[in-house]
């Protein structure tokens, strides 16, 4: 139980920052009924955890092995990061409302899987962090540890789609653009200094 709530605690603290996952799931409870923002929030976690799992069993030797491959990670996803920030900077709220209350399912997959998977900071820290404690469990150790992680995932974005969604009704056109405003800046910055850590990773 103990190696649970570590795995509990220390994956709370890895989703809860407001990051591109966090930022999807507020937008879509913002902007879906509850019942279709759950949905959203599951396909969230299904990415979210089985990153947590690739980190922890396997992609964390293979990065700190191939640094090239860390290179790649974080050119290819400074520049998509920076461009998701930009969008969010020149969209109008109008359009948002529209585009995502008829966004398919298909199409929620694959915003889902694009801010988990090919979001570099997720994958390097969930490399760096995950894979560090998994050098330091047993195998026994191993499965209620990140049992713990893949619960903190549920608990947290199931959590916070419902209190968003709760007081979605307080979101109105122009708050909506504010927020979207302010993590535009917040993503754009964000890529700016993965972008920024690339280069001095050449230099």
């Amino acid at each position: 139980m103990n190696y649970f709530l570590e795995g509990l605690t220390m994956g709370l603290a890895y989703v809860a920052p407001i990051g591109l996952q966090n930022l999807f799931v507020i937008n879509s409870a913002l902007t879906h009924s509850r019942r279709r923002a759950l949905i959203t929030a599951l396909i969230v976690i299904f990415f979210d955890v089985s990153l947590a799992l690739a980190c922890f069993f396997g992609i964390g030797a293979v990065m700190q092995r191939y640094e090239w491959l860390q290179m790649m990670i974080l050119l290819v996803g400074s520049l998509i990061v920076m461009y998701i920030g930009v969008g969010l900077l020149r969209s109008k709220v109008e359009e948002l409302e529209k585009e995502e209350v008829n966004m398919s399912i298909r199409k929620t997959v694959s915003s889902a899987c694009v801010v988990t998977w090919f979001n570099p900071q997720a994958v390097i820290d969930g490399t760096m962090m995950l894979g560090a404690f998994h050098v330091t469990l047993s195998a026994s150790q191993s499965t209620p540890f990140i049992s713990g992680v893949a619960t903190a995932s549920f608990l947290w974005f199931t959590g916070l789609t419902l209190v968003i969604s709760v007081f979605s009704s307080r979101f109105n056109a122009k708050v909506l653009r504010m927020i979207n405003r302010v993590c535009g800046v917040i993503i754009i910055f964000y890529g700016v200094k993965l972008f920024l850590n690339f280069i001095s990773m050449v230099v």
